[in-house]
């Protein structure tokens, strides 16, 4: 009899009894592996067992499972789940809990191992990042993003066969969107198809092909250039945001040691996750910010209260570990730095509970820039401090100096001047 955390009734027999019952030792032994605490291992059981209960309904078994499948039920089962005995219903927790899953079928031979692509495709995709990383200098995140639809691309139409751009129609890339879309339809999905088909194609156009005509049928959702105006937190709400990481919180000091650098330097979330110790100099009183999305290294001076509040989080919070990484998982698995995610998920919390409804992380950067701004920084300053490749990045922001917009804007008609 497998020994597994408490379980309401229908859980417990959704998992000894469904077609999953023969992966839960496996499942479990790498719970234990990871050093979870129980209460999460109880939350990654009941989503398993969940699964494995719809499994049943649909009449799946284990041998046919991928990341479709689990997809599926995250998108179409789970918001309009009826199912009883207190299953997990929340999307991101079940996600977390399922990919694991597949690691186990495939490592028992049970399931496939995805389809990498080989000959001239893999020889394409290859080419192709290494123009994205020494031409274009974008970071990996990006370029894995753009290989995953491009490589999808180019499946449909040159699977197991050389790769001739040649061959590629406007119609095939009109019914390749419109697959994408019917898959997922979101207007974010649509744009970031559109701009990753137009990047690819006009990396051809420099191979030599012709590719007008493809890109002429690619169309992106509507979208104004600096037709917004970027929202700032207001001085009171900066107030009440840095006052929100209370000694109620599991950990006060690491929250608001990132919101500050953030706040007060203008980091990104990846740039907080990627900061080291061996980067903080205490002595000159700089961060190194290395790896940037600019794709260079940055020294910023730290700012006394920066350089506070993290001295609080390494001192009284920070748990011993082996990483480098100044900010570290206070939960299992241990010894890893605190995932992006995570960051950005600590900004959300601080801005509900401090009330501001338009909460992310990059409102934090718009306060930087415009703090500079109305203290008279010129728009080159906010280029600077934000680390932007091109000053026309920022320019937005000079909708925010109504000093020197009030001195070209034009009279009313029939105002006294």
């Amino acid at each position: 009899m497998i020994n597994i955390p408490a379980l309401h009734p229908p859980l417990r027999d959704w998992l000894l009894e469904g077609p999953l019952s023969a992966q839960v030792p496996a499942y479990m032994a790498r719970l234990k592996r990871g050093g979870y605490a129980p209460h999460t291992c109880e939350r990654n059981l009941n989503a398993l067992a969940h699964f494995a209960h719809w499994l049943t309904m649909c009449r799946l078994p284990a041998h046919m499972l991928d990341e479709g499948c689990i997809d599926h039920f995250l998108r179409y089962h789970l918001p309009c789940c009826d199912c009883l005995g207190g299953a997990l219903r929340s999307p991101d927790e079940a996600h977390a809990a399922l990919i694991p899953l597949l690691a186990i079928l495939r490592h028992e031979n049970i399931i496939a191992r995805p389809f990498t692509p080989t000959g001239a495709i893999a020889d394409e995709l290859r080419s192709y990042d290494t123009y994205m990383c020494e031409a274009r200098g974008l970071v990996p995140g990006t370029r894995t993003n753009r290989l995953r639809i491009v490589e999808r691309l180019l499946l449909s139409k040159f699977a197991r066969r050389p790769v001739v751009l040649g061959e590629l129609r406007p119609a095939d890339i009109r019914q390749f969107i419109a697959e994408q879309l019917d898959f997922l339809g979101t207007t974010s999905n649509a744009t970031t198809i559109a701009s990753t088909l137009r990047a690819y194609l006009q990396y051809r156009a420099t191979c030599g092909d012709a590719v007008q005509p493809m890109l002429a049928v690619i169309a992106s959702p509507a979208h104004w250039s600096m037709a917004t105006l970027p929202r700032a937190l207001k001085p009171d709400e900066v107030d009440r945001l840095l006052s929100s990481f209370t000694s109620a919180l599991p950990s006060p000091h690491r929250g608001y040691a990132i919101v500050r650098l953030a706040l007060d330097l203008g980091l990104r979330g990846i740039e907080i996750n990627r900061l080291q110790l061996t980067d903080i100099d205490w002595l000159r009183g700089t961060i190194t910010l290395k790896g940037t999305k600019s794709k260079r290294q940055d020294i910023l001076p730290l700012p006394t209260s920066t350089g506070r509040a993290l001295e609080a989080y390494l001192r009284h919070e920070r748990p011993k570990t082996s990483d480098a990484a100044v900010f570290v998982r206070r939960m299992a698995p241990h010894d890893e730095p605190i995932g992006v995610d995570a960051i950005r998920q600590i900004v959300r919390d601080a801005f509900r509970r401090a009330g501001i409804p338009h909460g992310r992380g990059h409102a934090l950067r718009h306060t930087v820039a415009c703090r500079i701004v109305n203290q008279g920084g010129s728009i080159k300053e906010v280029a600077d401090v934000l680390r932007h490749r091109s000053i026309n990045t920022s320019m937005i922001y000079a909708k925010l100096d109504h000093g020197a917009l009030s001195g070209v804007a034009l009279p009313w008609p029939g105002s006294p001047e």
